[in-house]
């Protein structure tokens, strides 16, 4: 999206030499001053409440920036080097702060308050910045000084998060070699009580989590809200190869105030969205059935969108833009996630390469001969088609046909036959709930769900339809989204066991609603039919041959 961060702007003034200097204001974003003989001195006063890891974010307590939401751009001078001097000012509240910015440091001692410089403008905004009382944990991985800083209230055990982020850090350096492409790295981490996202950058990311998803002293095994940390932990690091370095060229030579479209995002994303997940079982942070059911979770994700028949990937990576990040009531029907198809197609072709090479050349060879060529030393950024190119070097192999139809079609890779060649087996099952999102056989109740191919939210007591899935009862009834649900068979439908009411619906049996339509009441039938069967979980298939299953060891192993 273009987030138009200039919005939050809620003043600017400009002086030279002590007098006052115009500013003209010449598009949304853009400030042209006055001529002046001397120093040009910019005011801006910005407006900072965006708690996500795209923004800016300051209160009593700490603060988050991203370079983009604070740093203005002086038009022809992107390329000169660039001091920033951050100073808590004469607030008493902000005493016993800490700074955390992978910014080289000009002045003060590490995680204080100073100055620090970036080669450019590009740099600047590269760099994000996170204040406050800072619980700071460092260790080094392959070689390479990191640190995991984290701000906000936890009991967080600093001693495994540590452990296990360290595995997987020196994991992925050493996939592509070592040393690691940046002198340092900081995991900037801002603990809440609701959020979830990540943002990559060259030498550091920013996160935000539950403070509950961390572990705690004591605590045994691996939770899935931790699990589902490092993952997030695993997919930004992977950034720092395959997107910082690793650059779609549409996007090297990007233009910030404008879009810039790119087929490539199933490579940034889709393939980074593979590895995320294996590099958790390769590292040894998990095992193969926790890999395995956040695959399964992966594959599910891609079968319920029923706009993976409408978009092919490529569309999907170009129309982001318009799509992906602008989500509305009809995506479900009308787009896919490069996201999820890209690791399922990231999937596929790695077991492809696998099994028609006879083990010889895999998806790991193909990245990295990508890193070698686009990627180390600054190489060139990689241009549409190039990866398709490189991975049939690679390989000998004639990957034309995979792609095109991985690519530019939108039929589901084959990764049930794939993974059959692998010794397991791709089964599919009806989901069992709204909070049912596939990796496990499930329940295996006797009772099929019925299925109204409708997505419901509860808002107070008010049950609203969000979602109208294409080829479902609900959209054959007349349903639209936003419409608000109010009676079953004249039985007034609770808010708080909305669910299982539905639940409760019998398979083929008509069933008469009462809906409102902004303030009109309407009634409509619906004849709830079988569930789809479109949610996935993985299992190792005993009977397999033995060389399936060495295929199946030495993939998973990473050989």
């Amino acid at each position: 999206m273009i987030r138009d961060f200039a919005r939050h702007v809620v003043a600017i003034a400009a002086t030279s030499r002590g007098k006052p200097i115009a500013l003209a204001k010449i598009d949304k974003s853009t400030w042209r001053a006055a001529p002046t003989a001397g120093d040009l001195v910019v005011r801006a006063e910005i407006y900072a409440a965006d708690g996500s890891v795209r923004g800016a974010f300051l209160d009593a307590w700490g603060a988050f920036f991203n370079g983009s939401s604070v740093f203005l751009r002086v038009h022809g001078l992107e390329r000169e080097r660039c001091v920033v001097h951050l100073s808590p000012g004469d607030d008493a509240g902000k005493a016993g702060w800490k700074v955390a910015t992978s910014l080289p440091r000009i002045t003060g001692a590490p995680w204080e308050f100073g100055a620090f410089e970036a080669a450019g403008y590009e740099t600047l905004i590269d760099h994000p910045v996170l204040m406050g009382h800072l619980s700071v944990a460092e260790f080094e991985a392959a070689g390479t000084p990191h640190a995991i800083v984290l701000q906000g209230r936890h009991a967080a055990d600093l001693q495994r998060l540590v452990a296990d982020v360290a595995r997987i850090c020196s994991w992925q350096i050493m996939f592509f070699g070592a040393p690691a492409p940046m002198p340092r790295y900081l995991f900037l981490v801002r603990l809440t009580g609701e959020s979830f996202g990540g943002l990559e950058h060259s030498d550091s990311s920013a996160l935000v989590c539950h403070r509950n998803d961390l572990p705690h002293p004591g605590q045994q095994g691996l939770t899935r809200e931790y699990r589902k940390f490092l993952g997030l932990v695993s997919h930004e690091y992977f950034h720092c190869w395959n997107v910082k370095r690793i650059r779609p060229a549409e996007l090297a030579s990007a233009e910030l105030e404008r879009e810039a479209y790119t087929r490539q995002l199933w490579i940034s994303e889709g393939i980074t969205s593979y590895y995320d997940d294996i590099a958790l079982l390769r590292s040894g942070v998990i095992s193969v059935d926790a890999y395995l059911e956040l695959l399964g979770r992966t594959l599910t994700g891609v079968y319920r969108s029923a706009g993976r028949r409408r978009q092919t990937l490529e569309e999907a990576s170009f129309d982001a833009w318009i799509k992906f990040y602008r989500p509305d009531e009809n995506s479900p029907n009308a787009l896919v996630s490069y996201y999820g198809k890209g690791a399922m197609v990231a999937l596929a072709l790695d077991l492809d390469l696998r099994l028609r090479s006879a083990g010889r050349v895999c998806l790991d060879d193909v990245m990295r001969a990508v890193w070698r060529t686009h990627g180390r030393d600054g190489g060139p950024a990689l241009a549409d088609g190039v990866f398709e190119e490189i991975a049939a070097e690679v390989s000998g192999l004639d990957l034309a046909a995979f792609f095109d139809s991985a690519l530019r079609s939108t039929v589901d890779p084959p990764v049930g036959i794939l993974l059959a060649q692998f010794g397991m087996r791709l089964n599919l099952r009806a989901a069992e709930g709204s909070s049912d999102y596939g990796g496990t056989p499930g329940k295996r109740t006797a009772r099929t769900q019925p299925w109204l191919g409708l997505r419901t939210r509860v808002h107070g007591d008010r049950v609203r339809v969000t979602h109208v899935l294409e080829g479902g009862p609900g959209a054959a009834a007349g349903v639209v989204a936003g419409d608000e649900l109010v009676a079953i068979d004249a039985i007034r439908l609770d808010a708080d066991s909305a669910e299982r009411a539905l639940e409760r619906l019998t398979i083929n049996s008509p069933v008469e609603f009462h809906l409102f339509r902004r303030d009109e009441l309407m009634k409509l039938t619906m004849t709830p039919v079988d569930s789809p069967k479109d949610t996935c979980f993985i299992t190792l298939d005993p009977q397999a041959p033995p060389a399936a299953q060495a295929r199946r060891e030495k993939w998973l192993g990473g050989n």
